[in-house]
């Protein structure tokens, strides 16, 4: 078994979500009382929020190097980042160690090919909702991404960092997030992407008709597959 490291904290709540799942799939897959071998540095989100107001990116890729790095040396065979917005660093983090770091766009863009959908609704933080680093993964990989509108976006970041990061689940945001769903199928959208680590926290696939795609799911699925070989 190879062993899985993880650059967590951001936040603590989805970073909760990947540790138990990864376990609890190696052991579905393994029986007995088989459990992932995982290293975990985990980030004081703080610092890295006050980097994202601030548009120092850099310094956060600073923060998210340092800890690849202390999962390299702690023997980590691979390393996941726990979050989708702090992929905007991934090159710097890529650059700072030699084990492989897998983007959880690339993992999403391969479920969505597995599923035959070329044009799919993004959900997320307001720098994965408009900036490039996450979008072109998926047009370079012939997905059309549509976006919800500048109202909505708004209310879907204020829900992820005022609610989600804190564990607070309320239904009225849920009945929201549910409406902007239905909006994007409206438009077309085979697919919804859950593209925050927080947001399944809210709902899942149960809670809609529209196919919805949980990066924490898919990401920490490609982790127990590579980790298993």
């Amino acid at each position: 078994m190879k062993k899985i490291g993880l650059i967590g904290g951001m936040s603590y709540e989805s970073t909760a979500t990947y540790y138990n799942e990864i376990n609890r799939k190696v052991n579905n897959k393994l029986g007995g009382l088989n459990s992932a071998e995982i290293l975990l540095s985990s980030v004081n989100f703080e610092e890295i929020e006050l980097c994202q107001h601030e548009n120092r990116w850099d310094d956060a890729g600073e923060i998210l190097a340092r800890h690849a790095k202390i999962l390299e040396l702690g023997g980590a065979d691979f390393i996941l980042i726990c979050t989708n917005t702090m992929h905007k660093v991934y090159e710097m983090v890529r650059a700072s160690v030699k084990i492989p770091v897998i983007h959880i766009a690339d993992a999403t863009l391969k479920a969505l090919k597995e599923c035959s959908v070329d044009k799919v609704g993004l959900f997320g933080t307001i720098y994965t909702m408009k900036e490039a680093f996450y979008k072109d993964k998926l047009s370079d990989g012939g997905v059309e991404v549509l976006l919800p509108s500048e109202d909505e976006m708004k209310f879907v970041n204020e829900v992820i960092f005022n609610e989600l990061c804190f564990g607070k689940i309320s239904a009225t945001s849920r009945y929201k997030f549910l409406d902007i769903i239905s909006n994007l199928a409206s438009r077309g959208a085979k697919g919804v992407i859950l593209g925050c680590t927080e947001i399944g926290l809210l709902i899942d696939q149960s809670s809609t008709d529209v196919k919805l795609f949980d990066t924490t799911f898919i990401h920490i699925d490609e982790a127990v597959n590579l980790a298993l070989g």
